[in-house]
């Protein structure tokens, strides 16, 4: 079993986030009075949402993802959904690093143009 506190250093996340997590219904912790414990399947299921969100994943696709663990013991559903999402985000990021590397190019440019601009007018006042 795990404390609030243990999870939070655990995966450098916050009191507030654990229990937004929890009324999100991504988590299930056991009551122990006013203390909540999670168990291993809590920890694990923490690293996952963690993961998910890193990948830009929405909340409401990873409890989909993390219920799906139950639907069957083959996972096999669980396992074709996750690709599903997976290949779906990792096309959305490719197009955003694309236009993000234009964006970039195209800012250089301007920087550089600016630039030279000031350096010429520096140079006729000097």
């Amino acid at each position: 079993m795990f404390t609030v506190t243990q999870l939070c250093r655990e995966f450098g996340v916050t009191p507030r986030a654990l229990r937004f997590y929890e009324a999100k219904g991504l988590l299930h912790p056991d009551r122990d009075g006013m203390r909540r414990r999670f168990d291993q399947r809590d920890r694990a299921r923490l690293a996952l949402i963690l993961r998910g969100k890193r990948f830009g994943f929405s909340l409401a696709e990873i409890g989909e993802l993390l219920d799906l663990y139950n639907a069957d013991g083959t996972q096999v559903v669980q396992l074709t959904r996750t690709l599903e999402v997976a290949r779906r985000r990792l096309e959305d990021m490719r197009k955003q690093r694309d236009e993000l590397g234009v964006a970039i190019a195209e800012l250089e440019t301007q920087v550089s143009l600016v630039g030279n601009m000031l350096s010429k007018q520096r140079g006729d006042t000097d």
